[in-house]
């Protein structure tokens, strides 16, 4: 295993001491227990946005901070959910009077820990509303999750919600905006390579040099099948099959098209990815009316990628396109 990291059992604070020395205008990052809030929170009168979830998939969540997506984001330690301590401790932060929406991936962890926030933070009086994405078509279930997981459409949900709430809509509004994102986004995704977990030392599973996962999880689970590396095409075939057949997609339906990195993929690659499904996408009568292309999801150093479709509306269209300004996605300002 080789990485750039220092003590394994210090990876994450370490990685939050410098993303505090790197972007002091747009966060401030908070210690024992960890999250990472915007640097003008708490606003009056606007919703707060939370996530978070295991580090090493950078820069969601804490990446996605910042004007026009999330107000505070908590990181557990690498694929581990955060504790609900810092969940709390994060709402509180960014309670500005309007209500926090948590936006929860579909892993177990996740899902009560975020649940115990909530209700927590009920009982201080702060109204909290949350909702669970589960938007991969690839398992049912995995090793992490009752039912679907969630992968793609987060990053998605976060910068329609923050646009949202940036334009002052209520908590319900923005959490009907998230709702819309859950029922109408699907991913899924594929892996080249394994990743290792540094604390651990040595690869999560074992993939030979000439065999790749289809439908595989971000935290390395497993998915639908192992293969014999397949050309680029067939590979997206394969992936936006499930995709367009899951949702009742129909002709005219204009769509996001996300086509993400899982860190240790090129954009080269990315880029031919991006051409293929284009393509089925208008093959299928979809029309492509935005594009989200990179490493927005990552499973540390994992070769692959994972492809997301969200059917949108001329609202939705209007909140991706609001400025919006984080460390790891900004554009607009």
């Amino acid at each position: 295993m080789k990485k750039l990291i220092n003590d394994p059992e210090r990876v994450v604070q370490e990685e939050l001491e410098g993303i505090a020395l790197a972007h002091p205008d747009l966060v401030k990052v908070h210690f024992n227990p960890n999250y990472i809030v915007r640097a003008d929170a708490p606003i009056k009168g606007k919703v707060g946005i939370i996530s978070g979830g295991g580090s090493g998939h950078e820069p969601m969540h804490g990446g996605f901070v910042g004007l026009g997506m999330l107000d505070a984001a908590c990181p557990g330690a690498v694929f581990t959910s955060p504790t609900p301590d810092q969940m709390l401790e994060a709402t509180k932060a960014v309670s500005g009077g309007a209500g926090v929406l948590h936006i929860v991936k579909n892993y177990t962890g996740d899902v009560m820990n975020f649940e115990m926030a909530a209700d927590l933070a009920k009982a201080e009086g702060i109204e909290v509303e949350s909702v669970v994405i589960d938007d991969d078509v690839a398992v049912k279930d995995s090793l992490y999750t009752a039912g679907r997981r969630g992968v793609g459409s987060t990053v998605l949900a976060e910068k329609l919600c923050g646009a949202a709430a940036e334009e002052g809509r209520s908590l319900k509004e923005v959490a009907d905006v998230c709702r819309k994102v859950k029922d109408w986004g699907r991913s899924m995704g594929m892996a080249l390579t394994s990743c290792a977990v540094p604390h651990v030392g040595k690869p999560t599973f074992d993939l030979p040099e000439d065999e790749m996962e289809i439908g595989i999880g971000i935290h390395g689970e497993p998915g639908r099948k192992r293969m014999k590396i397949k050309p680029a095409d067939e590979i997206v075939e394969m992936l936006m099959e499930p995709i367009i057949s899951d949702i009742p997609y129909k002709e005219g339906d204009e769509v996001i098209l996300f086509v993400n990195g899982m860190g240790g993929t090129p954009l080269i690659e990315l880029y031919i990815v991006y051409r293929k499904a284009y393509e089925i996408a208008t093959k299928h009568g979809l029309k492509v009316v935005r594009n989200l292309i990179g490493p927005y999801i990552t499973s540390l150093e994992m070769a692959g990628t994972s492809i997301t479709m969200l059917k949108v509306d001329e609202d939705m269209i209007k909140l991706w396109d609001a400025p919006v300004k984080t460390a790891g996605l900004r554009w607009g300002i």
